[in-house]
């Protein structure tokens, strides 16, 4: 049994004022295996404190030196893979194959902004003005449950290239896999102050700092809802925001598709990480033509998504990560059938064979149509469905009618053909015959999928703004 007793505020372990306790679950199993303590409003305000007293020495730091820190903190973050591969697995449910092709992703993400950062300039000269990109100030940066260390790693990247402070706050449900990364980061040796990271919740900690004065910047992932409400917080001080929000993204198999590989490749992407991805492609979009071969290459492709236990290499599926979640899925897949889709596979309830866990049936509907809930609302477990078109104008039509815009997939044998599609669909991400877009790509939404983008440059200037000096 874990204890987490401290958070981290000025490059110190410390414990917090909160004293509210909450415990931690392993999902495949429902045990508990932690406990954590929260913090609260003071210790939200003791952090922003820490984080604007070093931003007045960090925000002067030269591009070499946090080239230095960032190569530091990839190094210890890899040093810690390990731990943090196992950490998500206990604690979230995540299987082999998710953390071993996600979490080394996070060292990374330093290293190729300390890459940026060395042809990177802050200054320029436009006709007789410079322009200067300064760090915007104090950010704050709260995270989601799933795919924690990956978060984590991409904001503060960016922040530190760009030479700001930070206060994250991450959810408390990933307290564990968050002490080993505070770990980690403590172990890089970063001046006291410039990373503080408080684990309290969002009506507390995150309100605190969503609306504190001394927080010019907040970076957020998470649901749209929260998004909505962070908006209305920062809105009284102006803060610059960067949100990334949920999804409801379309996997378009064009009628020319090789339906022997896009089909995996769409289910893949519907169910990745437990169907727990903002990003996934819930949606496929099967041509009426050839609406019998997309069911029975679901059908086929079935077998290989495997529900069990994370830890399992042979496991594709593994448990959505509470309770409480776990009731939410039941609900939509319950509502999809009282709407009149119908199962092609899953349906309520656990898989056969796994009595404890919060396991779900990887569920695919067919017979729906876009103005059904389950069509519409983002269900966060592994539900898909399937919703035909008679043409390319009808695909991009149905893709487009939702309120969201993360990322989207067209499938075709043209490549031409599916650039005209892909340009057509309204998304930040729209991807080619696959389901992942490199780091290079900016990544974030449109509509109600968020504002902003991170990654690469953009997830630089995200935590940068222009001044011109005129003469």
């Amino acid at each position: 049994m874990r204890t987490i007793d401290h958070v981290y505020i000025d490059g110190q372990f410390v414990i917090p004022h909160g004293t509210e306790i909450s415990p931690l679950y392993n999902p495949a199993t429902e045990e508990v295996i932690g406990r954590v303590r929260l913090a609260d409003e003071t210790d939200a305000h003791a952090a922003v404190a820490a984080a604007k007293r070093a931003f007045a020495t960090f925000s002067r730091t030269s591009k070499e030196e946090r080239i230095a820190l960032l190569h530091r903190l990839s190094a210890s973050f890899t040093e810690r893979l390990d731990d943090l591969k196992a950490a998500m697995t206990e604690e979230y449910g995540a299987v082999r194959g998710i953390v071993d092709g996600l979490i080394p992703l996070a060292p990374g993400m330093f290293d190729a902004a300390a890459k940026l950062l060395e042809d990177y300039e802050f200054t320029r000269t436009r006709g007789t003005n410079t322009i200067v990109m300064e760090p915007l100030g104090v950010a704050a940066v709260i995270t989601p449950w799933n795919l924690s260390t990956v978060f984590i790693a991409q904001k503060l990247a960016g922040a530190i290239a760009a030479g700001t402070t930070v206060v994250v706050k991450p959810s408390e449900i990933s307290a564990i896999q968050t002490q080993v990364l505070t770990e980690a980061i403590d172990a890089a040796d970063l001046p006291p102050g410039v990373v503080n990271i408080v684990t309290g919740r969002g009506n507390v900690v995150g309100n605190v700092l969503t609306s504190h004065p001394d927080i010019a910047k907040v970076g957020f992932t998470g649901s749209t809802a929260v998004g909505q409400q962070i908006m209305r917080n920062a809105a009284e001080t102006f803060k610059r925001l960067t949100l990334e929000l949920g999804g409801k993204g379309p996997s378009i198999l064009l009628d020319d598709a090789d339906l022997a590989s896009a089909v995996p490749a769409a289910l893949a992407s519907g169910f990745l990480n437990n169907g727990q991805t903002c990003f996934a492609g819930t949606r496929i979009l099967a041509p009426r033509s050839r609406l019998d071969e997309v069911v029975e290459a679901i059908g086929k492709a079935m077998p290989a998504f495997r529900v069990g236990d994370p830890t399992d290499p042979a496991t594709a599926v593994g448990p959505v990560v509470s309770q409480q979640q776990f009731d939410r899925v039941q609900h939509y897949i319950r509502l999809g059938q009282e709407e009149g889709a119908q199962l092609l596979t899953g349906g309520p309830g656990r898989p056969e064979g796994l009595a404890k866990g919060w396991y779900v049936r990887p569920t695919v509907f067919t017979g729906v149509t876009n103005e059904m809930r389950v069509a519409r609302e983002e269900i966060f477990g592994p539900v898909l469905v399937v919703i035909p078109f008679e043409d390319d104008d009808e695909a991009v039509s149905i893709a487009n009618d939702t309120p969201y815009g993360l990322q989207a997939q067209v499938f075709s044998s043209d490549t031409e053909r599916a650039r005209g599609v892909a340009r057509q669909v309204q998304a930040g991400t729209v991807l080619i015959n696959r389901i992942f877009a490199d780091d290079e790509a900016p990544f974030g939404g449109i509509k109600q999928s968020g504002i902003g983008r991170e990654h690469h440059t953009y997830g630089l200037e995200a935590y940068l703004e222009p001044r011109a000096i005129s003469e």
